[in-house]
C-alpha cells in the first residue's frame, strides 16, 4: 500500500524546486496535493506536470491565505498533511539590511508560515501532520544570512510550542533543515551566476559529503515525516544537510 494513500495535502510554494519535488513524491505515495505559489502562470504549469490542483496565494498576504483556506475546504473537506514550504531568500550583511528585506523575509518566512498553519487549524484532520521547511541557517551563524536565520529561528520555536498545544489533537508539527540543496532560490537572489556558482563551490567544499542535497533528497524526509511511519514524532527539528552542522561554515 502507498504510505499517503487517501490523504489529502496542502504544500505552499509547491511550484518549484522542494516544494515540487515533494509533491511528486506526494502523489507517488498515493495522496492528493493542491500547490501553491505566488505566479499563476507557474502554479498552473506546475500543477498540470505534476496531476496536482493548483491555486495561487502569496504567503505574504493573510487574505490570500483565508481565500486559500476557502478554497481548499471547498475541494478536500479537510486536511491531512499540510507543508508549509514557502520561503525567500535575500543574501544581506549586517550593515546592509534594509526595511524592505526585513519585511519581506520576515513576511513570508514567518509571518506567513505562522498565519498558515493559524488559518489552517479548523480544517486540519485529528492526527494530522505540518511539516514547516527551515534551515540550518537558523543556528550556523553563516555570513549575509542574518534576517534570513532570524526568520527560521522564529519558525523552529513556533514550531516547538505549536507541537505541545497541538498535542491533545494528535496533530504532529515538525521542522526539517535542510543544508545546500540545489533549488531555483538562489536564482532569485538577486546575484549574478558567477556570484551564485563561487558560493556554491565554496559551499560544497564545506559539506563533508562534498556535494549539495537535492529536492528529492528532501521531499523523501517529508514524505515520511507526513506519513503514519513518523507517528510518533513531534516537535522536532530534523537536520538533512550532508554532515554540514557539524562542520564550521562560520569563516567566509
Amino acid at each position: 500500500m502507498s504510505r499517503l494513500s487517501g490523504k489529502k495535502a496542502v504544500i505552499t510554494g509547491g511550484n518549484s524546486g522542494i516544494g515540487y519535488a515533494t509533491a511528486q513524491d506526494f502523489i507517488a505515495n498515493g495522496a492528493e496535493v493542491i500547490i501553491t505559489g505566488r505566479n499563476a502562470e507557474r502554479v498552473q504549469k506546475a500543477a498540470t506536470e505534476l496531476g496536482a490542483s493548483g491555486i495561487v496565494a502569496d504567503a505574504a498576504n493573510l487574505a490570500d491565505t483565508d481565500r486559500l483556506v476557502s478554497q481548499v475546504k471547498e475541494q478536500f473537506g479537510k486536511v491531512d498533511i499540510l507543508f508549509i514550504n514557502a520561503g525567500v531568500f535575500f543574501p544581506t550583511p549586517v550593515g546592509s539590511v534594509d526595511e524592505a528585506t526585513f519585511d519581506t523575509t520576515m513576511d513570508i518566512n514567518f509571518k506567513g508560515a505562522v498565519f498558515t498553519l493559524e488559518k489552517f487549524l479548523p480544517i486540519l484532520n485529528e492526527g494530522a501532520s505540518v511539516i514547516n521547511l527551515s534551515s540550518i541557517n537558523a543556528y550556523t551563524g553563516m555570513p549575509n544570512t542574518a534576517i534570513y536565520a532570524a526568520s527560521k529561528a522564529a519558525m523552529n520555536s513556533y514550531t516547538r510550542t505549536a507541537s505541545t498545544e497541538l498535542a491533545a489533537r494528535k496533530i504532529r508539527v515538525n521542522a526539517v533543515n535542510p543544508g545546500p540543496v540545489s533549488t531555483p532560490i538562489f536564482g532569485k537572489t538577486g546575484m549574478d551566476q558567477a556570484t551564485i556558482q563561487g558560493f556554491a563551490a565554496a559551499m560544497q567544499n564545506r559539506v563533508p559529503l562534498k556535494e549539495f542535497g537535492t529536492p528529492d533528497a528532501i521531499a523523501k524526509l517529508v514524505t515520511f515525516l507526513a506519513s503514519e511511519d513518523a507517528w510518533y514524532i513531534t516537535g522536532s527539528e530534523i537536520n538533512i544537510d550532508g554532515g554540514i552542522n557539524v562542520n564550521s561554515i562560520l569563516a567566509q
